[in-house]
C-alpha cells in the first residue's frame, strides 16, 4: 500500500479509514404516496377497525400518509394515541377523513357517508350483498367509486382470505358463547363442556362442515365435548375430518338421524350458508320444540336467514331468547365480539393490499397484476362490474378486463 496514501493522517485516523464500512444501501423513491382514511364506524354494533397502530408504523414509515377519525378503534381498545404514536393524523371532522384518496372501513358506507366521498375515490369495505340497498349502490356509481368488497378478496391459494379469517374466528367464539350459556350463570344446564373423569361429555351439533363447522369441531373436541357434524356435501365432511386429524361422527343430512340428534343434544351450532341468497332452514320449529329444556341453539347463518324457523335477529346487547324453553342466540356479527383479534386478522390481509398498490403505482395495476383483488371489485371508475348486483338492481353492467385495459 502506498505510503503517500495516508500522508498527514494521524494513526487513530489511518486505522479508523481501515476499518469494514457501512454499505450505504440505495433508497428507492415510491410510486406512489397513498392518502388513507379510515373513518370511525357508526354501524350498529360494529366494533372492529380495518388497521392497528402497528400497519399504521408499517404504512407510514413506506411514505403513506393515514388519517383516522378519532375514537375509530376504541370499540377494539386501540386509543387514539396508539395510532398517532405510530404516524397516523388524528382528525375530529368526519368530513376531513372523507377528502383521503383511499377509504378504509369495515361495515359497508351509509348514504350519508357516501355523501362525503369526492369523485374517484377509492373504498375499501364489507359489501354485504343481501342488505345493500339501491339508492347507496347508484349514490357510489354516480360519484365514480372504485369499490372493492372485503367478502371477495382471494389470496394467492384462492381462498376467500377475509372470508376465511373471519369464519375461523366465529367457529371457535362459538363454542366459547355455547359454554357461557349452559353455565348456570346464564340460566343453563349447568353444565361444562365435557373432560372431567367419570363424567359424559356434553354432546354437540354441527350443521355445515364449512370453516366455521371445522373451527368449532376443533375447538369443542379439545374442550372435551362429543361432537356431531352434518352437512349435505360428503366432500366437505371428508375435508373436515382430515383437516381436523381426529374421527368425529359425521353424516350427510338425513332427517331421521338429524332430527335424533338435534332433540337428544345439548348444543346445536347452524353454520350452513348459502352461495347466494337464503340460508337453507333445515331445523322446524317442531323439532326444536322437543328439544331438551335449557338446551343452547347458535345460528351462525343468521344474517342469512338462519337454520332454524325459530331463530330471530338479536343483538350484543339483548344476544338471546327462549323459545320452546331452548336458548336461542342469533348474533348476526359474531366477530365483533372479539373485536381486537377480529382487527388482528383483517389488518394481515389489508396491509398488504395497500403497500402494493403504493408499490405498483396504483389501485389500476394492482387489480391488472392481481387476479384476488380484482375479483374483489364491483364498481370500477362509475361502472358497475358485478354481474349478480346488475341482475339485482337492474343496471348495466360492464366487464372489468375490458374497463382496465381501456384505462391502461
Amino acid at each position: 500500500m502506498s505510503s503517500g496514501l495516508y500522508s498527514g493522517f494521524s494513526d487513530v485516523a489511518k486505522q479508523a479509514m481501515m476499518q469494514p464500512q457501512e454499505s450505504m444501501l440505495e433508497v428507492r423513491s415510491k410510486k406512489n404516496k397513498l392518502y388513507i382514511g379510515i373513518p370511525r364506524e357508526i354501524s350498529f354494533q360494529e366494533n372492529r377497525i380495518a388497521l392497528t397502530p402497528l400497519s399504521v408504523a408499517l404504512l407510514s414509515n413506506n411514505g403513506h400518509e393515514i388519517m383516522l377519525e378519532s375514537n375509530a378503534g376504541k370499540a377494539a381498545n386501540f386509543l387514539d394515541t396508539h395510532y398517532s404514536e405510530q404516524g397516523a393524523q388524528i382528525v375530529y371532522d368526519t368530513k376531513k377523513v372523507y377528502e383521503a384518496d383511499i377509504i378504509i372501513k369495515v361495515a359497508p358506507p351509509m348514504l350519508h357517508e357516501i355523501e362525503l366521498m369526492k369523485p374517484g375515490q377509492i373504498l375499501i369495505s364489507t359489501l354485504q350483498m343481501s342488505t345493500l340497498k339501491a339508492d347507496c349502490l347508484q349514490a357510489m356509481i354516480n360519484k365514480r367509486i372504485t369499490a372493492l368488497s372485503f367478502e371477495h378478496l382471494r389470496d394467492e391459494g384462492n381462498v376467500l382470505s377475509v372470508v376465511r379469517a373471519m369464519s375461523e374466528i366465529v367457529g371457535a367464539t362459538s363454542i366459547s358463547i355455547a359454554a357461557e350459556y349452559l353455565s348456570n350463570v346464564f340460566g343453563g344446564k349447568g353444565l361444562m363442556l365435557g373432560g372431567i373423569t367419570g363424567v359424559p361429555p356434553t354432546e354437540i351439533v354441527i350443521l355445515g362442515a364449512g370453516t366455521v363447522g371445522e373451527y368449532a369441531a376443533r375447538t369443542a373436541i379439545s374442550l372435551g365435548a362429543e361432537v356431531k357434524v352434518f352437512d349435505p356435501s360428503i366432500y366437505k365432511l371428508r375435508r373436515l375430518q382430515n383437516n381436523i386429524g381426529a374421527r368425529v361422527f359425521t353424516s350427510v343430512i338425513q332427517p331421521i338421524v338429524l332430527e335424533k340428534a338435534i332433540t337428544t343434544c345439548d348444543v346445536v351450532i347452524g353454520a350452513l350458508r348459502a352461495e347466494d341468497g337464503r340460508s337453507p332452514c333445515i331445523i322446524t320449529e317442531e323439532t326444536v320444540s322437543r328439544m331438551k329444556p335449557n338446551s343452547v341453539i347458535i345460528d351462525v347463518s343468521i344474517d342469512q336467514g338462519g337454520c332454524f324457523e325459530t331463530s330471530e335477529v338479536t343483538n350484543h346487547t339483548h344476544p338471546v331468547f327462549r323459545k320452546y324453553e331452548v336458548i336461542h342466540y342469533c348474533v348476526p356479527n359474531i366477530a365483533s365480539r372479539v373485536a381486537r383479534t377480529a382487527t388482528y386478522a383483517l389488518t394481515n390481509i389489508f396491509t398488504p393490499i395497500l403497500l402494493d398498490i403504493g408499490e405498483k403505482g396504483g389501485i389500476n395495476n394492482v387489480i391488472w397484476q392481481k387476479t384476488g383483488v380484482r375479483n374483489a371489485v364491483y364498481i370500477y371508475n362509475g361502472h358497475l362490474t358485478n354481474k349478480h348486483l346488475g341482475e339485482r338492481f337492474n343496471i348495466p353492467c360492464k366487464d372489468l378486463d375490458l374497463l382496465i385495459v381501456s384505462n391502461r
